[in-house]
Formats: C-alpha cells, structure tokens, sequence
C-alpha cells in the first residue's frame, strides 16, 4: 500500500487567502483497480482557473470541488505501478491528477496522456508544449484569425499563456501590446519577448494608454483577466475587432458576481467579436499544434519563462504567484 501526501480543500477561499482554506494531508491509497495506473507525480502545473474548482458557483465549466477534496491539477510524473493495458511502469505521462505526490489516475475518467513528444525538460510539457502553448496557438491564430499588420492586445501579458500569445501574435506579423503589473514587467516584454509596448495597470490609465499606443484602434484583444482591464480594452477596439476570452481571474477570485463589461454597446457599434474559448475542448490536437510550437521554438522565436517551485509543501505559495503578479511566465512545482 502506497502512502500519499494530498492537498485537500479543508475551506472555501476567500479573496486569494488559499494559505487558510487549504491543507495538507497523508493518507493511504487504495490497491488500484483494473483500467487504473498510480502516478508519481514530477511537476505539477500551477493554473489560474483551478480557482473556479474551489468555490460553490454552479455555473463554472466544472462542477465545485466538495469540502475535503484533493485538489485537481495537471500532473507530470512517472507511472510507479498499473493496471492499465496501455500504461506501463515507467512511462511518462501527463494527466489531470491531484495536488500530490502519489495520486490514482483512470484514463477513463480523466485526461491522460503519454508523453512522447522530445523536450528540454519535463517542465516543457506543461508550458509551450502543454495546455498554455495550445491556448496561446488556438486562441491567436483560429479564435482571434489574426492578420499581419493587425494590433494585437494581451492582458496579464507576462503571465504563461499571455507570454506566449504575444509572441504567436508577433510570428503572425501583427503590433503587439502587453498589459502588465509592474514596469519591469513591461521591460521584460518588450526586451526579450518582441512587445512593442507595454502598459502597466497599477500605475497607469489603462484605456488611456492603450489609445495612446494604438491609435488606429485594437484588432484583437485576447483577454486574460476580464473585468477592468476588458472595460479599458472595449472603447479601443476597431471596426470588426475580435476579443478572445482565454480567462477571467477578475471572476475567480471575486466573491460577488462580476458586472458585465461597461461600454458593452461597442459589440454592436463597433461590430465586435466575443468568443470563449477552453483548452481541453483541444486537448486532443496537442501533437499537432507542437509541430507549429517546435518549429519555432527551435529557431529561437518562441520562448517561455519558468518560475520553479521546489517540494510539495511550497504548493500554496506556488499557486498565489498566480493573483498576486509575482511571477513571470509559468509557474510549476517540481517534485
């Protein structure tokens, strides 16, 4: 029998404050059963819209998590023992596993995969080789269709996925602005990932900045964030824009409903574009959109940041990087 160390949700979060309603525990595992493998996890991906899970909303796209659940997360790890004809001991995979150092894993119930596409490291699977890489590729080139010569505006750009959709966008031939928390930030983005520009929504008017460096209007605004930053982006669009919807942590994080965006009578001046979009609807393409992520990657043109958390107990603190802007591209922990 294999003992587990999990982290559970012991309380609902409030605001960002995941130090007080999450804890950790140790357990043993039940003997797996048939159709089931157990994973030893390596690197679990830090993702900001594990925070829906955690609260009571009905209306999210998953169900809350329960009181004393583990946490859901993507896992990168090593299958330790199966009893699953395609798993085999040894193999790497990456699945929707748990918070852990050991976890259960049914392919039959969640997403699995084994890994066999060459990387630097393992960390690389869950970043431009992983959900954030496919989010970025999808929601530039087949949700927002950008075109060369375009504007192209990215909120919470210094994060994994925004990061990496600047970039996209900049492959596709398009300007591209960045809206960031702090000026280094922005140095970083414009210096090292190709931005034009940069905006700094702590210390700047946003919608005003974001007329000042474009002032032709914003074709396409892929949006990170939602609330106030998609209020500042809204009045800027231009004729026929497109805003893609990747994340809303305005949301998650709010305890109150969230008003809708003001000046939401631009859709209809300004004839505007609004899609949603969500990774695991595309979970399946991964192999093939790594082909386009290689190909640049490999002649320098895409890059991604890591912000490497060591040892399961630093979890929580790992995750808030993700609300509080204290970190720069994608933030894992390694095992």
């Amino acid at each position: 029998m294999t003992k587990a160390r999990h982290w559970i949700l012991a309380r609902r979060p409030i605001g960002t404050a995941y130090d007080e309603a999450l804890e950790i525990i140790e357990e043993d595992l039940p003997d797996l059963e048939d159709g089931q493998y157990l994973l030893r996890s390596r690197v679990i991906s830090m993702d900001s819209g594990t925070r829906m899970w955690m609260t009571e909303r009905e209306d999210s796209y998953s169900p809350p998590l329960p009181l004393g659940a583990k946490i859901l997360g993507t896992s990168i790890g090593e299958v330790a023992a199966s009893r699953h004809p395609d798993y085999h001991v040894g193999d790497i995979v990456r699945c929707y596993g748990t918070w852990s150092d050991y976890c259960i894993v049914d392919p039959r119930e969640v997403y699995s995969a084994k890994i066999s596409e060459p990387a630097e490291n393992l960390r690389e699977h869950v970043g431009i080789f992983g959900a954030n890489g496919w989010t970025a590729y999808v929601g530039v080139i087949e949700v927002a269709r950008v075109k060369p010569s375009e504007t192209f505006l990215v909120s919470a750009a210094a994060g994994c996925t925004g990061i990496m959709a600047g970039q996209v966008a900049k492959l596709a031939g398009c300007k591209v602005i960045g809206i960031c928390g702090t000026d280094k930030k922005g140095e970083i983005i414009r210096n090292e990932y190709g931005f034009d520009g940069s905006i700094n929504y702590k210390t700047q008017n946003v919608q005003e900045e974001i007329a000042k460096l474009c002032p032709e209007g914003v074709d396409v605004y892929f949006d990170n964030v939602g609330g106030a930053a998609l209020d500042a982006a809204i009045p800027n669009m231009a004729l026929f824009g497109r805003i893609a919807v990747c994340g809303l942590i305005t949301n998650y994080v709010s305890e109150t409903a969230v008003p809708g965006p003001a000046g939401f009578d631009q859709v209809l001046m300004k004839r505007l574009r609004i899609e949603g979009f969500f990774s695991p609807d595309f979970y399946h393409r991964g192999p093939d959109i790594n082909q386009s992520l290689k190909k640049w990657t490999e002649a320098g043109q895409l890059k991604l940041p890591f912000d490497v958390v060591s040892g399961l107990d630093n979890t929580v603190a790992a995750y808030s990087k993700l609300f509080t802007g204290a970190n720069i591209g994608k933030v894992v922990v390694e095992l």
